[in-house]
């Protein structure tokens, strides 16, 4: 789901690199390719840094505390090979940048992730009027927290970190981008001995609030970043999905994929649909939808998967979440940003990923028969999503 952030301001980020003395030798970099000093730096005051998590089995993540972002996931392929895949910038002044090169690429999304209607929700009696960031075609809503100003452009204090875990924490004010309610939220990523990347998200309120968070991972299992990843062949265990309209907001209408290009209950390859003329993928450039999980909040069983037929790599997904976001970078490469340079050089075209993100459904504060996302002071937030990978 695209960061839609060209209308907006800079957020006048104060930051400082700290250049290291002499130069970095190779071995100093990560297996993804990263220098580590280039992530080196304070963010309105606050360290940011590079940190890494391994296993045994030669698969590294790479996480910067700036958003809790993911940087690079490296995952061997059929041969053996070190692969990258996921989307990135391989230095931290580019994610900073939300003017030049806005996104939310790897980003731990926060207050709420997605899409609230014009930026506007009750609860009780009381109306309150977010921050509004996302414009098309004459309505402007609250995309992830109100975007620049939201937590995935904010930094995170690092309360524990080791080879395998990395436990992030942010303190949102009452009235931040609209938003009721001081909350203390914390992200947790674990990379496990049997190649799954386990995520967590927990939080309290001091009164009612809405919490929506998710990862927003751009996922290429062929570890080729500058083609289409048509040839990725996608699973999704849903027979139905909630209609947008074309300002990318749910209609309140849930349907049935049956008989339609949003049907992925049999796995097949995007690339397969993605051009239908189907009214939902005309209006959304490809997919960018959310589908309603058959698994019901049971996170033991595959709510979807990946699969890159070129590497081997398979990627199983799980989540205690009743929906997933299905998004195929329909904006990446297009209205300029195919000039945009990413991580290690490389141009970025349309449909180069697809974004895997485990959520309440979008503008549920707007839909009371949808699962609700409404945390009280008595009822904590928790949320879990884990991807496995293996080779196919």
């Amino acid at each position: 789901m695209k960061m839609m952030m060209k209308t907006m301001m800079g957020c006048g980020i104060a930051l400082a690199i700290f250049s290291a003395c002499g130069s970095k030798s190779e071995s100093a970099l990560t297996v993804s390719g990263l220098d580590p000093v280039k992530f080196d730096t304070v963010i309105n005051e606050k360290p940011v840094k590079l940190y890494t998590l391994k296993n045994a089995n030669g698969m590294e993540v790479c996480i910067t505390n700036y958003g809790g972002r993911i940087v690079s996931l490296v995952v061997p392929d059929k041969n053996g090979k070190p692969t990258d895949v996921v989307l990135g910038f391989d230095n931290i002044a580019q994610y900073a940048d939300t003017l030049n090169s806005p996104t939310d690429y790897g980003s731990s999304v926060g207050r709420y992730a997605n899409r609230i209607n014009m930026g506007k929700f009750k609860l009780g009696d009381q109306e309150y009027q977010l921050r509004q960031n996302d414009k098309h075609n004459g309505r402007d809503h609250c995309l992830h927290g109100g975007g620049t100003t939201g937590w995935m452009n904010q930094v995170y204090d690092v309360v524990e970190v080791n080879d395998s875990v990395i436990k992030l924490q942010i303190k949102a004010a009452d009235g931040e981008n609209g938003f009721p309610g001081n909350v203390v939220a914390t992200t947790t990523y674990k990379l496990t001995a049997d190649n799954i990347l386990d995520m967590v998200w927990e939080a309290t309120t001091d009164k009612p609030t809405i919490i929506n968070q998710t990862n927003h991972n751009y996922y290429n299992l062929s570890g080729d970043l500058e083609n289409a990843a048509y040839d990725q062949v996608l699973y999704v265990n849903a027979d139905n999905f909630t209609e947008s309209d074309d300002s990318y907001m749910p209609t309140g209408k849930i349907l049935p994929v049956e008989g339609t290009p949003m049907d992925f209950r049999t796995p097949h390859a995007v690339g397969d649909s993605i051009k239908s003329e189907y009214y939902q993928i005309k209006n959304a450039h490809g997919y960018d939808h959310n589908w309603c999980l058959n698994t019901a909040g049971d996170d033991t069983q595959v709510c979807a998967s990946l699969y890159s037929p070129k590497t081997g790599i398979f990627m199983e997904m799980y989540t205690n979440e009743p929906g997933v976001q299905v998004y195929s970078g329909n904006f990446q490469g297009v209205d300029g940003e195919e000039n945009i340079v990413r991580k290690l050089g490389k141009k970025y075209p349309q449909h180069v990923s697809v974004c895997l993100e485990s959520q309440k459904y979008p503008d549920s504060p707007n839909h009371p028969e949808w699962a609700s996302p409404v945390v009280t002071p008595e009822k904590p937030y928790y949320s879990h999503a884990a991807y496995k990978f293996s080779i196919k």
